[in-house]
């Protein structure tokens, strides 16, 4: 199956996005935010479909809208703190409205489906060195923001009163998630996606482990779910974002059952 430059590309995709998403969502999964990773999974959409449309790059377009749109949540958050959950219905509701509006005018010239739900015939080298950049621009930003994400993570209030900028952090974590999404949804797709970004790292937090281990075994178990989904979904000619959530639950669960039998045997 390698001997096809697109399977090379969508393997190296692959291995990029497995370690991207559960990095950012182990940050969401903690804040208690994966909802708004959801969000933006769907919101990539209309981005999809305005690039589409004005014959750009997809996978840029979807970045730059996804930020947009990242960064109005967080500017809404601060006027709707008792009601967070309005703010993400506006948002989704608005993103597909616009997604919708343009696929169902015919203005989106290609195939929307392969990015509602992954496609590893579609992945080019072009696509290979765009996700290349942006994954570096999201290592770049976890690498020099760390300690401050993990501060704002557990403490927020703690951080306001240490000093960091918490409000321009969450900015830029925006711009992170929706650099994470981007680069995620010609390979899972856009319905599946939130999967790859919330299971990995709620399977990890099943073993008990510190931040850090839990953080290298979500990356992990991201690894095994989606290069497993790749490689089954090309033998049953099927989309790998639906195999790749199969494998993400499936995951979740094996590992629930082990603790669980675990746990039995220790109090015998």
């Amino acid at each position: 199956m390698f001997q096809y430059s697109f399977m090379q590309n969508a393997f190296i995709i692959a291995l990029l996005i497995s370690i991207l998403c559960p990095v950012v969502g182990m940050f969401l999964v903690l804040r208690r935010y994966s909802m708004i990773g959801d969000t933006l999974a769907h919101s990539s959409l209309a981005g999809v479909a305005i690039g589409l449309m004005l014959g750009y790059n997809p996978i840029i377009s979807a970045f730059v809208t996804t930020s947009v749109f990242g960064v109005l949540i967080e500017i809404l958050r601060t006027y709707y703190k008792k009601y967070a959950e309005l703010i993400l219905s506006v948002i989704l509701s608005l993103s597909v409205g616009i997604a919708i509006t343009i696929i169902s005018s015919g203005h989106a010239h290609a195939n929307v489906e392969t990015f509602l739900f992954g496609s590893i015939l579609t992945v080019t080298r072009v696509d290979l060195w765009t996700v290349l950049a942006l994954s570096l621009f999201s290592i770049a930003v976890i690498a020099i923001f760390y300690n401050q994400l993990v501060f704002i993570t557990f403490d927020e209030d703690g951080a306001k009163i240490a000093g960091v900028k918490v409000k321009w952090i969450n900015y830029i974590f925006a711009l992170l998630v929706a650099a994470t999404i981007s680069v995620s949804i010609q390979i899972v797709g856009v319905l599946v996606l939130s999967s790859l970004i919330a299971l990995p790292p709620a399977t990890a937090l099943q073993l008990n482990k510190g931040f850090k281990a839990t953080l290298a075994f979500s990356i992990l178990i991201s690894m095994i779910n989606l290069i497993s989904g790749l490689f089954i979904s090309y033998y049953m000619d099927a989309a790998p974002g639906g195999v790749t959530a199969i494998m993400s639950v499936v995951t979740l669960l094996c590992v629930i059952v082990f603790q669980k039998f675990k746990d039995h045997i220790r109090q015998k």
